[in-house]
């Protein structure tokens, strides 16, 4: 893409956002199917209700959690130098899920108490995978990493396993399927206040990095010879980007292939410069996070889990992109 097109192109993907969020406030079951004419939000209270404490909180936490899975895909697939990579790369999806699963079957169902599990098995899977990645004496830091993350991902894996068995399966395997499957359904201002600080950090702290991208997609060697401390920037990148997805997933489940897909998308459209891959990302993350929760609550009236849908969707792109050799994106 020609430099003087790239403001051009954010400008439209701002623009985006915001008409998709708009949009979103008035899609919906209620009061008719699919839209809601913008005068029931002055003449019927229940409407107003509905939009101001159920649909609001769930379009900003769609939003909030696209714009971190899309930025932690970018950040990955840059630093692991591999197109194939996404969020849960480390073992923080499956420890987020395994987190989840044990609460239900060994506590209580209770949101709150599911969240705290989630994030903190997301983050212990991140733990892991370091301290795997530190003793496994083969290749370069990348490779361990990789290495590490697909033993901790199998090792969490293994375990929800374990709880599915285990579950009652009139009550708790229900809801850790549920959960699984990914689903904003039960959001609301609590979640997402529970949400913002951490996502919003870790998005500022990855904008703020986002120039460095580039050179820690180098060998080692020849970053260092650039100025940059390979190790030590790579470690606060991916930590970063961890920590954000721990909390997102935490509330809405395992929602793949937004961190896989959008980046690829937002190399098209603005380059192959990490940095504004990066900004690209968080904005069409957002974008299509929001508009596959649209579809999962509107096209039926028993919701289809976002999981399902996002799915759907990102291996429909996928195979387009993959038939038309565009899946290292356009330098």
């Amino acid at each position: 893409m020609m430099p003087d097109r790239v403001p051009r192109a954010f400008l439209f993907l701002a623009l985006l956002v915001l008409g998709a969020v708009l949009l979103s406030i008035f899609v919906g079951r209620y009061p008719t199917p699919y839209w809601m004419p913008a005068r029931y939000l002055w003449h019927d209270e229940l409407a107003r209700r509905l939009v101001l404490h159920l649909r609001l909180p769930r379009i900003l936490t769609a939003l909030l959690m696209g714009m971190v899975l899309a930025a932690a895909g970018t950040v990955m697939q840059t630093i692991f130098r591999n197109p194939l990579v996404c969020a849960g790369f480390l073992g923080v999806s499956q420890g987020a899920a395994f987190g989840a699963a044990l609460s239900i079957v060994l506590l209580t169902p209770s949101l709150m108490i599911i969240e705290i599990f989630a994030t903190i098995f997301a983050l212990t899977g991140l733990l892991l995978s370091y301290l795997l990645a530190w003793n496994i004496h083969y290749g370069d830091w990348v490779l361990r990493l990789v290495l590490a993350g697909i033993v901790s991902s199998a090792l969490f894996s293994s375990g929800v396993g374990v709880l599915k068995y285990v579950a009652d399966p009139l009550k708790e395997l229900p809801d850790i399927v549920f959960w699984l499957m990914g689903g904003l359904w039960a959001v609301t201002w609590r979640d997402l206040l529970y949400v913002l600080p951490i996502a919003v950090l870790s998005l500022g702290l990855l904008l703020l990095m986002r120039h460095r991208l580039n050179l820690l997609a180098l060998r080692d060697d020849t970053a260092f010879s650039l100025g940059v401390s390979p190790f030590k920037e790579r470690t606060v990148v991916l930590a970063t980007s961890v920590v954000g997805t721990a909390v997102v997933v935490s509330i809405g489940g395992i929602v793949g292939w937004v961190g896989l897909i959008v980046p690829h998308i937002a190399r098209r459209i603005v380059g192959a410069d990490a940095g504004k891959v990066l900004s690209a990302s968080m904005l069409l993350g957002g974008v299509v996070a929001l508009l596959c929760d649209d579809l999962a609550r509107t096209i039926r009236a028993a919701e289809i889990p976002l999981g399902i849908v996002t799915s759907l969707v990102g291996s429909a792109i996928f195979m387009i992109m993959f038939f038309r050799s565009d899946i290292g994106g356009r330098s």
